[in-house]
């Protein structure tokens, strides 16, 4: 029976994301690539361990438990850059810590990107920086998961999810207003357009995805009124008054919703994003990152303007 993707939530994630592949890139890096299969043969039965994504992941797997298993909500799938024979310690790492992946993409030496339309893909997570790059490039939804220190609690059930807007949620037109006209300029055109809503950025489609299971978990709630609704999310936005406003509205002409907005006028994000401590945040700068990484798994969007090669000087507090 051929298995449809379409109306699930579905994830591509490297090995590299999920896993802590520390090890294995260095021998890669140091010995080359011959050397590198012969490391990942010789340690094929050695467990991987988690990596920053995993959690993340694990979590949202879980959600599955909301529907029958052979009709699942989500699905993750491996795309790599291993052949099939170094992917599988992989596979192997996947079964034994028990996350149920059983569909994968190794493409030796080569970028797994391209088949994501054709996987319904709403996101790809690497922490490989230049495949990141490349796929974002070629249009698709894709984030650089970057190092933590932060230690999973694994009693806890919720799966906390954060999002910044332009260029993330959105599209990055009023960033490029910004560096055009200036601060107040950017302002007095949001505050204009505050029901005109922006085009939807890369990561539009995962949230719809992730509002779809919010859904059934809402259907959950009222079938059995004990049940505790385990998906949050929030938005993280240097957006302030009058802007607010077209973010907010935005969304909802969109049919996307979030449950908590931080709108902070160019506060520092990281201590917000460490009280509400989630489990993964998605921003289009690498500024607001380098102070979230620490103690927050982050993940690196590199769309837009402000990723440009040569992106100019930025003023703090914009979006």
């Amino acid at each position: 029976m051929r298995y449809d993707l379409s109306g699930r939530l579905v994830v591509g994630i490297a090995s590299s994301a999920l896993f802590d592949l520390t090890d294995c890139d260095a021998v890669f890096r140091e010995r080359g690539e011959d050397a590198y299969r012969a490391h990942q043969e010789a340690h094929v039965e050695d467990v991987l361990a988690k990596g920053v994504a995993f959690p993340f992941v694990r979590r949202l797997l879980s959600l599955n438990d909301l529907a029958e298993p052979s009709d699942p909500l989500v699905e993750v799938i491996i795309l790599s850059r291993n052949d099939p024979d170094t992917g599988l310690r992989v596979m192997r790492s996947i079964e034994a810590h028990g996350l149920p992946i059983s569909r994968a993409v190794f493409r030796q030496g080569r970028p797994s990107h391209r088949f994501m339309p054709a996987l319904n893909m709403s996101l790809f997570l690497s922490a490989h920086g230049p495949d990141v790059r490349e796929a974002v490039a070629d249009g698709m939804p894709a984030g650089h998961v970057l190092e933590t220190a932060r230690i999973d609690d694994e009693a806890d059930p919720e799966l906390r999810i954060a999002f910044d807007f332009d260029g993330v949620v959105a599209g990055d037109a009023a960033e490029r207003i910004y560096q055009s006209a200036g601060i107040d300029a950017f302002r007095a055109h949001e505050a204009r357009n505050a029901t005109t809503p922006h085009d939807p950025g890369p990561l539009s489609a995962f949230l719809a995805g992730i509002n779809r299971i919010q859904r059934r978990e809402e259907d959950e709630r009222r079938n059995d009124p004990g049940y505790q609704p385990r998906l949050r999310v929030s938005l993280v936005t240097a957006r302030d008054a009058p802007a607010h406003e077209r973010a907010v509205r935005s969304l909802k002409q969109w049919g996307l919703r979030v449950n908590d907005a931080f709108f902070l006028g160019g506060i520092d994000k990281a201590p917000v994003i460490s009280a509400l401590d989630p489990h993964i945040f998605f921003d289009d700068q690498v500024s607001h990152l380098n102070g979230t990484a620490p103690a927050t798994p982050s993940v690196h969007i590199p769309f837009g303007v402000v990723n440009a090669p040569s992106p100019g000087c930025r003023h703090p507090g914009l979006p």
